[in-house]
């Protein structure tokens, strides 16, 4: 029992290294954030509760495929928030989502929150309007903006004071966006990613057109957030309906910013990385973090051996008796 104990932690030490070793083909590296900022099927716990998201309004959830925001039906709003905020300087969050329904008219649409204020129904695609911190909306109906193609995909920057321009699907509020044609009934996977570089950038690539092919939707500047900010999802219908499905949330806490500098950025000099200093910085870095991994094979070998020296001692002394 104690052999097999230390193998397990041995193969769990050595995962933890190779998921390191892997992230280092590139100069950004990852840290998955715990089960408490992920959703993945069955979503809910053994009591049919969630122990780390709260949902409400029109919400459900089929635990083997997906969690519903709003169904095909008029005047639905639902949310689902994360119960703790998200701390991470920098973070990357990867969503699976579906919005599909019956015919060509159809609406409102999905958002995404990194906000102060959680679990609170209201008019700007099923979540309070006034919010701090930061919105991305898939608005799948048009009301007011002449030129744009929709659905229509955009972030806004909240103070906690500005309402939502509804009428003129956020023009005013508007810090970035792209059309999305064909993200709604979409025949492939449909995912967004958005990347968050504290002072320095915010990215978000979709995934509509096919299977593995990523577009990217915008690429700002900074942006400040809350310190303290949730997550969560809503999504709204009005006279027109479609159902508004969450499949998938994976949350990784990002470090080593190097690869992400802007190009503006490297020419002014900002940031790590210029010159002899930031090339002496990157190898530090680099050989703390091979002595860190040599350190944690050894212990994982060291544990195994003693495991099966004990094991063996355990053996030779019952076939005595």
């Amino acid at each position: 029992m104690l052999f097999s104990r230390l193998v397990s932690w041995a193969w769990l030490m050595g995962s933890a290294v190779a998921a390191i070793s892997r992230d280092e083909n590139n100069d950004v590296k990852s840290i998955p954030v715990s089960e408490r900022l992920h959703l993945s099927p069955p979503y809910l716990d053994t009591d049919m509760q969630s122990r780390w998201f709260d949902f409400g309004g029109s919400t459900i959830v089929r635990a083997d495929r997906y969690i519903r925001l709003t169904s095909a039906y008029q005047s639905q709003t639902g949310y689902i928030f994360s119960r703790i905020p998200l701390t991470a300087t920098n973070w990357e969050i990867e969503v699976e989502f579906a919005i599909h329904g019956p015919g060509t008219l159809n609406g409102d649409g999905l958002a995404m929150w990194i906000t102060k204020q959680r679990a609170t129904q209201g008019t700007v695609f099923g979540s309070t309007d006034r919010f701090e911190g930061l919105g991305v909306f898939i608005d799948t109906y048009k009301n007011n903006r002449p030129g744009v193609v929709f659905p229509y995909v955009m972030a806004m920057v909240g103070d906690g004071q500005t309402n939502y321009d509804k009428a003129n699907d956020g023009k005013s509020n508007e810090l970035a966006g792209c059309s999305a044609r064909g993200i709604r009934n979409s025949e492939s996977p449909t995912k967004m990613r958005l990347t968050y570089y504290a002072e320095h950038s915010l990215t978000l690539m979709l995934q509509y057109k096919s299977s593995g092919e990523w577009t990217e939707c915008f690429n700002t500047g900074p942006i400040t957030l809350p310190q303290v900010a949730y997550l969560g999802f809503s999504a709204e219908t009005g006279e027109l309906t479609d159902n508004h499905d969450i499949l998938k949330v994976t949350t990784k806490n990002l470090y080593a910013f190097d690869a992400k500098l802007s190009q503006a950025d490297r020419k002014a000099g900002a940031g790590p990385g210029k010159g002899k200093s930031g090339s002496s910085d990157a190898k530090k870095a680099g050989w703390g973090w091979w002595f860190i991994k040599v350190i944690l094979v050894v212990v994982a070998c060291g544990a195994v051996y003693i495991g099966y020296t004990v094991w063996r001692t355990q053996q030779r002394s019952k076939s005595r008796f």
